[in-house]
């Protein structure tokens, strides 16, 4: 179904990075869940094809179109049917190259954004530690002030793109003593003497996205590092979280469809009881509920991006995309999987792959239940 948000231009856009997806990514996303890891070839092949920057101005390597064309692109690199392959790839434009293009000083912009967008390097944003993720103003990872450098203590953990990045963007404590406000993000050399992966994590789901720990042990970064200013990191974070978590939702709808599709495929060709079980009303039913929740979903997340362009705050609409849709995402791939019987449960369906990824929605980028008590205090409820 379409959707008013959409322009012809957007719809031309979509055909041709479909038309991408379908020859450069989806015959290879078999190969990258087994490795644990999408090629450094992918992102600089979408660097020359302008494919990373779509919102990015210009002058810093972009293509300086609207936020509507990133998320046509997202949705359309989801469809290649691997959570992990989009999960990378959205980590790096949607996640960690956002922080230095929103708030970095020019310099930092002139100099890191380019190489990011021609897929020459590779970015991830370490936020979540071992011992915090939702509550983000408990980690203990620290930056201590020296004449024009910080130390650079602590560990992160669950970093999307950790085994490859080249640089990494990192929140740390700057004034412990003043909790969430004593918060800065600094952007780290992964090459920098201190820094190390402590190891790649073994996912459940998102398999083709390599995901480490990261270790930092007296890493000294330079204070022109800083990404905007000093204490102001957990503003940041929570800004970047609103365009992360409509990512996550279009995702989860994309993910949804996909599942969706294989279900209604397969209803039409298994046989039982002498015909096609899609002749059985409770699971046509079924389906169709699956369908209308899509819908749902999209008409949320699209009213978020709509607003989000506008420069509107949409942490409300943002949090409520994401909560619909991944909890949607779920329960969709479940009765595919359901749908699909036994078949549904080997390795070699797809539809597997559709609910293994999805599980993740509702805990990366904010636990349901976090956003829910988010919607507690947006909506006034208490």
């Amino acid at each position: 179904m379409g959707h008013w948000i959409f322009t012809e231009e957007h719809e031309m856009l979509r055909k041709t990075v479909r038309k991408f997806v379908e020859k450069e990514i989806t015959p290879y996303v078999e190969q990258w869940e087994r490795e644990g890891r999408v090629p450094r070839s992918v992102f600089h092949r979408m660097g020359e094809l302008g494919f990373l920057g779509m919102s990015v101005p210009e002058e810093y390597g972009g293509s300086g179109l609207d936020m509507i064309s990133e998320a046509v692109l997202l949705e359309e690199i989801g469809r290649c049917g691997s959570g992990g392959t989009a999960a990378s790839i959205g980590a790096h434009i949607g996640i960690a190259l956002p922080p230095i293009y929103h708030f970095g000083n020019d310099d930092q912009k002139r100099k890191y954004v380019p190489v990011g967008l021609s897929g020459e390097k590779i970015f991830a944003l370490a936020i979540t530690e071992p011992d915090a993720g939702s509550d983000v103003s408990s980690i203990r990872t620290r930056a201590e002030k020296r004449d024009d450098h910080y130390l650079l203590h602590g560990s992160k953990m669950f970093i999307t793109n950790g085994v490859q990045a080249d640089y990494i963007v990192v929140a740390a404590k700057t004034a412990p003593e003043k909790g969430y406000r004593g918060i800065s993000l600094f952007l780290v050399d992964a090459k920098t003497e201190g820094v190390r992966v402590g190891k790649k994590l073994d996912k459940l789901g998102w398999r083709a996205s390599d995901t480490a720990e990261f270790i930092f042990d007296g890493v000294k970064v330079p204070s022109t590092n800083l990404i905007g200013q000093e204490n102001e990191g957990f503003t940041y974070i929570m800004k970047n979280f609103q365009w992360e978590r409509i990512v996550l939702g279009l995702l989860a709808i994309v993910t949804s469809e996909l599942a969706l599709q294989a279900a209604m495929e397969y209803s039409k060709k298994r046989k039982q009881f002498g015909g096609p079980i899609a002749h059985f009303q409770v699971l046509r039913h079924m389906m169709v509920d699956m369908a209308v929740d899509i819908e749902k979903a999209k008409a949320i997340a699209y009213h978020a991006i709509d607003l989000y362009r506008q420069g509107m705050d949409v942490t409300t609409e943002a949090t409520m995309a994401k909560t619909f849709a991944t909890e949607m995402a779920a329960r969709v791939t479940d009765k595919a999987v359901q749908i699909h019987g036994g078949s549904g449960y080997m390795m070699e369906m797809p539809v597997q792959r559709y609910w293994r990824d999805a599980r993740l929605l509702t805990i990366g980028g904010g636990t349901t239940q976090i956003m829910n008590e988010i919607l507690v205090k947006r909506l006034g409820i208490l």
